[in-house]
Formats: structure tokens, sequence, C-alpha cells
């Protein structure tokens, strides 16, 4: 993830994304550089226009929810009512 950050913030800044560069941002911020990641990512990245990426993902819609949201609500009724159709299944069988 972090390779990607640092193609975005050279992009941003207005520099050249390309594996020298890339290499500079990751080792000033610490990061230990992996010359192959380097590499796919800016050949990956080969005639991309980035801006337009950006835009495309802004506009996507999210899939999931955020961690801690309506996820868990919903696990929550689908227990409540799991265990409501178990306890209805029970006293059914005690009247017939």
């Amino acid at each position: 993830m972090e390779y990607i950050y640092g193609a975005l913030l050279l992009h941003y800044a207005k520099q050249p994304v390309n594996e020298e560069s890339m290499k500079k941002v990751l080792s000033s911020a610490g990061i230990a550089v992996d010359e192959n990641k380097v590499k796919a990512l800016i050949s990956a990245l080969e005639g991309v226009n980035i801006n337009e990426a950006l835009k495309q993902a802004a506009i996507a819609p999210v899939a999931a929810p955020a961690p801690g949201e309506k996820k868990e609500e919903k696990k929550e009724e689908v227990s409540e009512e799991k265990k409501e159709e178990a306890a209805a299944e029970g006293l059914s069988a005690l009247f017939g």
C-alpha cells in the first residue's frame, strides 16, 4: 500500500512517477524499498492517466460499509430473528 501512496504523493507534487523518485520517497519515509515492487508498480502505471483513475475511483460506489457500522447491526438482527424462530419452533413442538 505504501508504494501506491508514494506514487500518489509524487503525482500530487507534480513529480515524475518513476523508479528513482519512488525509491527516494519510500526511503525518506523509512520504508525498506523492495526493488521488485517498485518496478512492478511503475510498470503497471505506465500509460495510466492517474487523474482520470482518481476521478473514476471517486465516483465508484462503495461496496462495503465502514468497519463497525450497519454490518454488525444486521448480524444482530439476523441472530435475533433466528432465536425467535427457534423459540417458536420449540413452542410449536410442545403444542403439536
